[in-house]
């Protein structure tokens, strides 16, 4: 007989196996009953964690929300202070210095770009100054000169006519340009040596103030509004503002008249500066209307353009008078 030790093992198992009854095959589980069950604590502990930050967060956007509306009530103090007033402001300006600079700049540049040439000034004799050449020999030199003392020969009676109404009461509610105030004989007496002596162009011995000088020229004013009508404007030169005022408010109320009359399309215009006037008349004489220029006795110096014109009276300053402008701005 054989060893039982010669035996393979393999042998050996499958004797015992026949040997062994079969065991019942165990039933099959599911995968997912295999794995190992949650933990209880870790979840406790993921959501204590989840918890806890999103307190954190409910605190951080909580300090946003208050910083914010620290803020706006920062920016709202800040409109409403000095401070930022003054501040706004200061870019306001800074901005509108910085577009002048920009707009000087440019203009700068155009007036390089221009040829200015300086226009002489030329002078040119009214026809009051022509003498007539004379056809007969042996003339006296020492009779006045007839273009000048015969302007208003022809409108002579109606001329005596205003200033004997002017010596008489006042007037207050004539009709506007009438003179509404009386004259003395000293003041007639000066319109008389103005039209019939002088031509109509000359100067005057100031009245002693400005007032009295205003009533003569608004004596003056009148009476030529009767000869001219609308073909005929006054030209008022006084070198200050102040002294403007005092003609525009002793005209209105010696000759009834509004603002509206004052202006270069009205019966009056008032000007600082003789270029200004030379201009306007120049204009007013190409258009065939006649200008009156009346000066004021404060101004020193007279430029002699302004003497060209066949209509103006110049009030010289006496001796007693002083126009001082540091006085008159008191």
């Amino acid at each position: 007989m054989p060893d039982d030790t010669d035996l393979t093992p393999q042998e050996h198992s499958g004797e015992t196996a026949e040997s062994s009854p079969p065991e019942p095959e165990a039933p099959q589980r599911d995968d997912s009953a295999a794995e190992t069950p949650a933990d209880p604590s870790k979840d406790a502990l993921i959501s204590l964690a989840l918890t806890e930050l999103q307190q954190r967060r409910d605190a951080l956007q909580q300090d946003i929300d208050s910083l914010n509306q620290r803020k706006l009530q920062l920016e709202q103090e800040i409109a409403g202070s000095f401070v930022g007033q003054s501040d706004a402001i200061a870019r306001r300006v800074k901005g509108f210095q910085e577009y002048l600079s920009g707009a000087l700049q440019g203009m700068a540049q155009s007036v390089e770009q221009l040829e200015l040439v300086s226009q002489p000034v030329v002078v040119q004799p009214s026809p009051l100054d022509q003498q007539p050449s004379s056809t007969q020999e042996g003339a006296s030199t020492a009779d006045p000169t007839p273009a000048v003392a015969d302007t208003f020969r022809l409108d002579e009676a109606l001329i005596r006519a205003s200033l004997e109404r002017f010596a008489e009461q006042p007037d207050f509610y004539a009709d506007p340009w009438k003179l509404r105030r009386s004259l003395d004989h000293s003041d007639i007496a000066l319109l008389e040596d103005w039209f019939f002596n002088q031509g109509g162009r000359g100067a005057q011995s100031s009245r002693g103030n400005r007032p009295r000088n205003v009533l003569v020229g608004s004596a003056l004013i009148a009476i030529l509004s009767d000869l001219y009508g609308d073909q005929f404007q006054t030209l008022v030169l006084a070198g200050q503002p102040e002294r403007l005022g005092e003609w525009r408010r002793g005209l209105q109320d010696a000759l009834g008249l509004g603002r509206e009359d004052f202006g270069p399309n009205s019966g009056i215009v008032l000007f600082e500066r003789g270029d200004a006037l030379v201009e306007r008349a120049d204009r007013l004489e190409e258009r065939g209307e006649v200008p009156l220029i009346v000066i004021d006795a404060a101004e020193r110096v007279v430029d002699i353009p302004v003497l060209q014109f066949p209509l103006w009276m110049a009030f010289a300053a006496g001796p007693g008078e002083i126009y001082d402008d540091e006085d008159e701005l008191l």
